[in-house]
């Protein structure tokens, strides 16, 4: 797959749609990366959210493991796993345990966001706030505990020990840039709802970056939305479902469920265009519309690989959208 060489992969959110089981949500979660190796995609990521009932992905290790054994050589990884929320030990085991399970599939994307809210937080997952401080110590903790030294005598990560699972940081601000740069680690930016310091972030990671053993380039990672359809029409009425979708699922967040006339009226308002605004970063239209802005998204975004979050309002739409976007693309 490659105009200019530049891999393609894929977000999940493992979205579950109205009136839908868990068990179906993780159903299709399987058959997208069925779907996504069979057309050539670099890898796809599951990102770690807690207390969203439309998103299933809380524990990315353990649906990682589901899809690796039913698919064969896609990279699966997290994108990301908050480490703040857990200790560096274990997530080392369980992503060793991956990479054993998976050999040189597994990547390990690290956010320090907590991927969900203070009360959850706090109460649920027992996490002291705080934690996030520790975040580029806890990075280089984990990097340890998955080589072939300890940073506790006497104590090893089994498994984890020596499996040297690919760490990548994630960021949405200079923070992760920064510190990918400094310690010498890919860099993935969330720029498909955080667009404001994309090309920012990305010059700085590239200026600043120091080698490191692993990786003597820095390696950099853009992710970007995605509304591949047959016809431009289609694909302008497929984005409307979408901004939709996106403002009732905010709202709903903070509580508020909206008819559909309220609806009109929040999207239409300077908080519903804020929101939306999270999505600036979108290529929509046919496939040579699509591949089009994506060539010059990766250019500005200075990225060697383009993270894609397929936006359509149901399944089989992402589906056909995902075909689209490869043959384009290829």
């Amino acid at each position: 797959m490659g105009r200019m060489n530049a891999p393609l992969s894929l977000i999940d959110f493992c979205t579950r749609y109205p009136g839908e089981s868990v068990g179906e949500a993780t159903q299709r979660s399987v058959a997208f990366a069925q779907q996504a190796e069979a057309l050539g995609y670099s890898r796809i990521w599951y990102a770690e959210h807690h207390n969203m009932s439309s998103i299933v992905s809380s524990s990315p290790a353990v649906l990682i493991s589901h899809i690796g054994a039913k698919t064969s050589r896609i990279r699966l990884g997290a994108g990301g796993v908050m480490l703040p929320n857990h200790s560096p030990y274990v997530i080392a085991e369980q992503f060793g345990m991956l990479e054993e399970l998976y050999p040189g599939r597994i990547d390990l994307g690290l956010g320090r966001a907590p991927g969900t809210d203070q009360q959850t937080l706090g109460r649920a997952l027992r996490r002291d706030p705080r934690a996030a401080e520790n975040f580029p110590q806890d990075v280089q903790e984990l990097q340890a505990w998955l080589s072939n030294t300890s940073p506790l005598p006497g104590v090893t990560a089994m498994p984890g020990f020596n499996t040297n699972v690919p760490l990548i940081i994630l960021g949405s601000s200079m923070f992760g840039a920064s510190l990918a740069a400094q310690l010498g680690l890919p860099y993935a930016f969330a720029s498909h709802f955080a667009p404001q310091h994309l090309e920012q972030a990305t010059a700085y990671y590239r200026d600043n970056y120091q080698p490191s053993e692993r990786h003597p380039e820095p390696y950099c990672i853009a992710a970007v939305n995605v509304t591949a359809a047959e016809t431009e029409e289609d694909a302008k009425r497929q984005t409307k479902v979408v901004h939709r979708n996106r403002v009732r699922a905010f709202m709903g967040r903070q509580g508020k469920q909206l008819s559909d006339d309220q609806l009109d009226t929040v999207v239409n308002s300077y908080q519903g265009r804020q929101i939306i605004d999270m999505l600036r970063y979108t290529a929509e239209g046919t496939g040579e519309q699509v591949a089009e802005y994506l060539e010059a998204f990766r250019e500005a975004a200075q990225a060697d690989e383009l993270m894609i979050s397929l936006q359509s309002g149901s399944h089989d739409e992402v589906s056909r959208s995902m075909e689209i976007l490869a043959e384009a693309w290829g």
